[in-house]
């Protein structure tokens, strides 16, 4: 098979166009996709529920209300977990699979959940903080990769996202459970607790699901990845995607032993890398989840001091953000991961720039009342263009973009990335803000998001539509040139020569 010939790639599929699966195309790709974005929803839970519980928390405990640090260190100490799960994730999946490592994750969190609900003060509750974070790290590299594992190239973007979504509706249903248990006694304990079932919902799934099909002709069984991909495509095409994995596979048994330094030593890997945990780092730095984390505490510096009304707000944004992330799967196939990036990146700088000027403005102003809702607003206006972009860009180019050989260890890296970012930013944000004030914090995220435009407008390559080989071609092109045979399989006159 010729590289103009590769299943999945855009001119593969112009050439035979009833072999193009669509996004609600497959029920099995699908329902793979959302049990695997169950860690999604884990994840964007967490990140919700912390964010009203905290306002409890600093009722119950005085020293957590006495002490930005302490509540700081509750929020990120599951970052802490997360880089730690991330960090061994990697190799975890690429070991031992993607499903039973998230299937390990599920029985992780399930443990920290519980411990959370019951501690009877912050020491123990900062401990189960880190056990749900080492499940959250570990099931946010083997997530994305398991569905782009199992996932047509034609849609793989849009079902990647779908972890996305997970999350944002993960965050706003952890702000609906907020708002129903605040009349409830041990209000915080039931909010934090009741983790543990969508944990235990994935467990018993994931149970009934297979390993990716890629990881087992690699790995394991190349007889049961066949069956799997039967269940995935027709047999004309099913031959084609079989005869690729082979050679892949003859590919990766002619390189040497995966090794970390080989990230920064083979140049392709290196780049590859460089774009895909640069773009991750930026979505944090952007300041998404101190967003989703501090959002009630936010509301309540713009002048609205009630803990439901903060609550009820902060529910609106989620929406939000869920619906936002939504027009995103159905844009980043057909408009392009780059160009989706760049437009969400210049409208959050807008919104940063108006939070900026609504908590400069409305510290030195008799106008609280306008400047409140100008900030509430802003917070809108953020998620509304955040959400779309670079809410499932970083994630979907993260999956799609390592070699065969170090999708894992790169996924697990970029995670890792992700995950320490989200920490600095989440671990210093109300000390800046007292520091420098509300606006000044956000006046500085509004400079990274500058830099993180220039970025992807100069390091990050669009990948829409690509095959995994192609994508891996196009980074030995950036690396060392492109070669005379190589060909953009997305221009038009391309020929073909299928085997089989």
């Amino acid at each position: 098979m010729t590289l103009e010939a590769i299943p999945g790639s855009s001119g593969y599929l112009n050439a035979f166009p009833e072999r193009r699966i669509s996004y609600f195309g497959n029920k099995f790709v699908l329902a793979l996709t959302v049990t695997a974005g169950i860690a999604g929803l884990l994840f964007g839970y967490d990140t919700g529920v912390i964010s009203g519980a905290l306002l409890y928390i600093k009722d119950d405990f005085p020293e957590v209300k006495n002490s930005s640090f302490l509540q700081e260190t509750i929020v990120s100490m599951a970052l802490v977990g997360a880089i730690v799960g991330a960090g061994a994730a990697g190799w975890l999946s690429d070991t031992y699979g993607r499903k039973r490592s998230t299937l390990f994750a599920d029985a992780i969190f399930v443990v920290g959940a519980i411990v959370m609900g019951v501690a009877p003060g912050p020491i123990i509750l900062i401990v189960g903080r880190f056990l749900v974070g080492l499940g959250i790290g570990l099931a946010s590299v083997c997530a994305p990769v398991y569905i782009s594992e199992a996932s047509p190239t034609e849609v793989r973007g849009g079902l990647i996202s779908t972890n996305v979504l997970m999350i944002t509706f993960g965050q706003f249903i952890s702000y609906c459970v907020n708002l129903a248990f605040t009349q409830v006694p041990g209000t915080w304990r039931w909010m934090l607790g009741v983790s543990a079932v969508p944990a235990m919902l994935q467990f018993i799934l994931m149970l009934l699901l297979p390993e990716s099909p890629r990881w087992l002709y690699m790995k394991k069984d190349k007889s049961q990845a066949a069956d799997v991909l039967s269940r995935i495509y027709d047999p004309f095409r099913l031959e084609d995607e079989l005869d690729l994995l082979a050679a892949a596979a003859e590919e990766e048994r002619k390189q040497k032993a995966v090794k970390i330094m080989d990230v920064f030593k083979i140049k392709e890997v290196r780049l590859a890398f460089l774009a895909g945990g640069g773009l991750l780092a930026f979505q944090q730095l952007a300041g998404i989840n101190t967003v989703m984390y501090y959002s009630p505490t936010i509301v309540q510096m713009a002048g609205f001091s009630s803990n439901q009304l903060a609550l009820l707000i902060s529910l609106a944004i989620a929406a939000m953000n869920t619906v936002g992330t939504i027009l995103g799967i159905y844009l980043i196939d057909r408009v392009g991961r780059r160009t989706l990036a760049l437009t969400s990146l210049a409208g959050v700088f807008v919104s940063l720039i108006l939070l900026s000027v609504s908590f400069i403005l409305g510290s030195s102003s008799d106008s609280s009342s306008f400047y409140s809702w100008l900030a509430v607003i802003g917070l809108t206006l953020y998620i509304a263009f955040f959400a779309p972009g670079m809410g499932p860009v970083p994630w979907a180019i993260n999956s799609e973009i390592y070699p065969q050989a170090y999708r894992g260890i790169c996924g697990g890296m970029g995670a890792t990335v992700c995950w320490i970012t989200n920490f600095i930013v989440s671990e210093s944000f109300l000390s800046i803000a007292d520091g420098i004030g509300t606006g000044g914090a956000f006046l500085i995220i509004a400079g990274i998001v500058v830099a993180a435009f220039v970025f992807v407008c100069v390091l990050v390559p669009e990948t829409n539509a690509l095959t995994f080989e192609e994508v891996d071609q196009m980074f030995k092109d950036r690396a060392y040139g492109s070669r005379e045979n190589s060909q953009n399989l997305l221009e038009p006159g391309t020929q073909f020569e299928i085997n089989g």
